[in-house]
């Protein structure tokens, strides 16, 4: 029968245990016995998971001829006697019901109710499976790739979804290549489990230091605090119990043998591993690596922390496109504004950025002040082509800018 197909699909599906199973199987032919013949008590089911075959039995009473009032409770004594001549008035007759016994469309439904079942079981059980793995690191296989995401089939083909927002921009998949991602969510959609997977959470770096560094996994180094822009930097805060450990040195690992793999994995993503301190100064001052700080002030009201550096400091605090102090803010929990210290032997005159805000727009001044120009000086420094990748700003609007201070000194 077309039936044993179904039977060998379930027992193929390894995460449904066989007493789940089992019951699957009977509750699915005592709803087609209810439907057939008003009744299911009558009858045993027998199942064989591992054969793949099912044997339904019947009892019935044996009554005397022509006293038979439900054919499917009772059997005439002339009937029973073709069975087993031995057979009396009274006793029990159990004989086995034949599929074909159910006609065509019977067995038809059947199939139906049994492949429905199965598909719901299997679609609980992926659920529950992923449910209790967010934050872990899965691997699987592409399997289809579509403008707004990737299709991954792990280890047992289960489908995972990797969004292009969830990917390293640098990301670039082959279909049939191998992808590691951390389960992000698990979700029910269309009554079916969406499972979403993310190579841009900060939970993916944390698993691949416990992966590659056995003191994290160990409980020996605890990572405080990740932040990071995926593909280009990120940065960690580590913490050892333990004074004989160098945290930093063992997450990096000798001639960066521990970091090098995570940084690949992320693209060449640049990781700087720092020394988490409950000194919030120091603590920034780290954060800002690897820029050297002068000096530190705190604003406890504001969160904000005005770190003052040598002039040729200031480009490497703020890093390409301003990542290095965003990240460093991000870590610290601070607003960091930066700003040059004069040297000793630097006698000309300078004019700080406000004495301008009746010429200069607010919002202006403030867009140099987050690069770290404080003076009219340090902005003269930059070139337009500087400022203007480093800032908001139009070209026209540097020029004129610059026009101003130039002016200020000619003077």
């Amino acid at each position: 029968m077309n039936l044993i197909d179904t039977f060998s699909e379930f027992k193929e599906l390894k995460s449904i245990d066989r007493a789940t199973m089992m019951s699957v199987l009977e509750d699915v032919f005592r709803n087609l016995l209810l439907k057939n013949y008003g009744t299911d008590e009558n009858y045993d089911i027998i199942i064989n998971p591992d054969k793949g075959d099912l044997e339904i039995w019947r009892n019935r009473e044996i009554v005397a001829d022509g006293q038979v009032e439900d054919e499917n409770l009772q059997i005439s004594l002339s009937e029973a006697k073709k069975i087993d001549d031995d057979y009396e008035v009274g006793e029990e007759v159990t004989d086995e019901v034949k599929f074909l016994d159910f006609g065509r469309r019977s067995i038809l439904t059947l199939r139906q109710n049994l492949s429905a079942r199965i598909l719901e079981l299997e679609k609980d059980n992926i659920f529950n499976l992923y449910k209790d793995r967010v934050g872990e690191i899965v691997t699987g296989e592409v399997y289809q790739i579509w403008k707004k995401e990737i299709l991954i089939l792990d280890d047992e083909e289960n489908e995972l979804i990797l969004p292009k927002t969830e990917q390293i921009p640098s990301d670039y998949f082959r279909k049939g290549e191998t992808v590691r991602a951390v389960v992000l969510r698990v979700e029910v959609k269309n009554n079916s489990p969406l499972i979403v997977v993310s190579r841009t959470s900060s939970v993916f770096l944390e698993r691949l230091f416990e992966l590659e560094v056995p003191e994290i996994f160990d409980g020996l180094i605890t990572i405080k605090k990740i932040v990071r822009i995926p593909g280009e930097r990120a940065k960690v805060a580590v913490e050892s119990y333990d004074e004989r450990i160098d945290p930093v040195g063992a997450c990096v690992g000798m001639k960066g043998s521990r970091i090098h793999g995570i940084v690949r994995e992320l693209r060449n993503e640049n990781i700087d591993v720092i020394n988490y301190t409950t000194n919030t100064q120091l603590f920034i001052t780290r954060a800002l690596n690897p820029a050297k700080v002068s000096s530190v002030k705190l604003n406890e009201e504001t969160k904000r922390a005005d770190v003052y550096l040598n002039p040729e400091e200031v480009s490497l605090a703020i890093g390409k496109g301003g990542l290095n102090i965003r990240l460093a803010s991000q870590l610290s929990g601070y607003e960091i504004d930066v700003y040059r210290e004069k040297s000793e032997n630097e006698g000309e005159e300078d004019v700080n950025l406000s004495e301008f805000a009746d010429e200069i727009e607010a919002w202006i001044i403030d867009e140099l002040k987050k690069i770290g120009c404080d003076t009219a000086r340090s902005v003269l420094d930059l070139s337009p082509e500087e400022l203007e990748k480093r800032t908001d700003l139009e070209i026209e609007t540097i020029n004129e800018i610059l026009s101003i201070f130039k002016s200020e000194f000619d003077n």
